[in-house]
């Protein structure tokens, strides 16, 4: 099933149009302040970004996604292995590496990479008895709270299109993203701010830049925003020094009047949206801002964030996300980097490590107590997890580092329809691959969509003479993930 809108302009002259809308440049100008689902005299719901009905029952109705760019170490932070402790400084066998890939072939065969046990001490902990690290005292607290899968699976080793795969579903450039077909599917709740909203943090942007949160072959309306969490929240969206409020609606009516006459002479979707896209940068000068100002916020949230109001952080952007989804955007997108150990310089699993722990654990446990706290986690879901795990060897790099591993690694969800204080999945007693509950990316893909009351199968968008989804023609829904 097609979900894309009919154009409800087709086959208007611009006469009639302009007759039927009652629209001259006076009236283009207060446009903004109608119905957002009666945009610029079109039928009901035709506004590329109103809120659409689901095709069935959905458990959430928001997603925050915590992506931990450049993949973290499942064995130094959930997947206890007690034999693979055991096991360190002795070569991996064979029978596990034959047929395998990985990003860096040398560190894997050529070399003969041993066995590599972890430092860091596990704990059982909460009701589920789910092991953690001590690395994540934080995130320890919320256990059952919370779903983990640790057998995700993916096809691809390198950071970009590995990251591209998590996203969109494919290693191509030019599929959507998760939060495209999503807003896509389900529009959004957001007067005043974009569906799809992108948060950064860390010491750089994640490899792959903006095609993560594109929006691909869909209309432009639903690719992801950038937000940024001080200052200008988006670049250029401020009014220029000089220009008056009458003068800037003038020029926007004009720029309205001007789309609306070769949207009415070609019905392009894409004008639809450009014109979307003014009108919304124009409430967002008021909405943005207020959507950043922790100013309301009381000490004993910011405390539980472990926010200082001064300073960019991925805890601030936990926060920032809260509000976010309280003000109804649809989908939320963190990326944090670098999770990316191989033992070089800036990326070893000492110190480097420790500290990207740090920096994300007191944030990403209290959003979801927050979200708990306010009732607001039923119908949120939460993801955490980057775009693939680590392998059980080291690698011969300056310092202690794990390779790319694709077989396995682990992610949690919470909330939304997913239940809580579960795990589900199980690797060898090395942790190099699933022997029970293997949850391939696609799987993953499909379950999202259902708790978001989309079918994987029906969600669709014809492009170049095929029907284009998610899931391409793989995935099932996890059905055990479900409450």
């Amino acid at each position: 099933m097609n979900l894309k809108p009919q154009n409800p302009l087709h086959g208007l002259t611009r006469r009639h149009f302009f007759s039927r809308c009652g629209m001259g440049l006076g009236s283009i100008a207060l446009a903004s302040l109608m119905d957002r689902s009666q945009v610029l005299g079109a039928a009901p719901g035709s506004h590329p970004l109103a809120p659409k009905p689901t095709q069935f029952p959905a458990r959430a109705k928001n997603v925050i996604y915590l992506f931990m760019a450049g993949g973290p170490s499942q064995l130094d932070l959930f997947d206890h292995k007690p034999r693979l402790n055991a096991l360190n400084g002795q070569p991996i066998p064979d029978s596990y590496l034959e047929g395998k890939r990985f990003a860096f072939m040398d560190s894997s065969f050529k070399n003969k990479s041993t066995l590599l046990g972890t430092k860091r001490a596990f704990r059982q902990h909460g009701q589920s008895g789910m092991w953690v690290s001590e690395l994540f005292p934080h995130t320890a607290g919320i256990v059952d709270d919370v779903t983990f899968v640790r057998t995700v699976a993916t096809n691809v080793f390198n950071h970009a299109p590995a990251k591209l795969f998590m996203n969109t579903g494919s290693a191509q450039f030019g599929r959507p993203s998760m939060g495209a077909w999503a807003t896509y599917g389900l529009g959004s709740e957001a007067e005043n701010l974009p569906g799809f909203v992108v948060l950064q943090s860390g010491p750089r942007g994640p490899r792959g830049g903006a095609v993560n949160w594109g929006s691909g072959f869909l209309p432009t309306s639903y690719q992801g925003v950038p937000l940024r969490g001080q200052g200008e929240p988006i670049l250029n969206l401020t009014t220029p020094a000089g220009i008056s409020a009458e003068r800037q609606q003038r020029a926007i009516a004009a720029v309205k009047d001007l789309n609306l006459q070769r949207l009415v002479e070609t019905g392009d979707p894409e004008i639809a949206t450009r014109i979307a896209a003014y009108e919304l940068a124009y409430r967002m000068q008021t909405s943005a801002p207020e959507a950043i100002d922790l100013s309301g916020e009381s000490d004993a949230t910011l405390k539980l964030y472990g926010v200082d109001k001064a300073k960019p952080s991925f805890a601030r952007n936990c926060l920032l996300a809260r509000r976010l989804i309280e003000r109804g955007v649809r989908f939320v997108q963190l990326y944090h980097t670098n999770w990316d150990s191989h033992g070089g310089p800036g990326e070893n699993l000492e110190n480097d490590f420790e500290k990207v722990c740090h920096e994300v654990d007191q944030g990403q446990a209290a959003l979801v107590k927050d979200l708990k706290s306010r009732g607001l986690l039923d119908d949120t879901l939460v993801i955490w997890g980057g775009e693939f795990g680590r392998t059980p060897m080291g690698e011969s790099r300056d310092k202690t580092g794990r390779n790319h591993h694709i077989e396995a690694t682990t992610m949690w969800l919470a909330g939304g329809g997913v239940k809580s204080g579960y795990v589900l999945g199980e690797t060898d007693e090395l942790g190099f691959s699933p022997i029970a509950d293997r949850v391939h990316v696609h799987d993953l893909h499909a379950t999202i969509l259902h708790l978001l009351g989309l079918d994987h199968k029906r969600l669709t968008f014809r492009f170049q003479g095929r029907d284009f989804r998610l899931t391409d023609v793989h995935g099932e829904v996890v059905t055990k993930l479900l409450a």
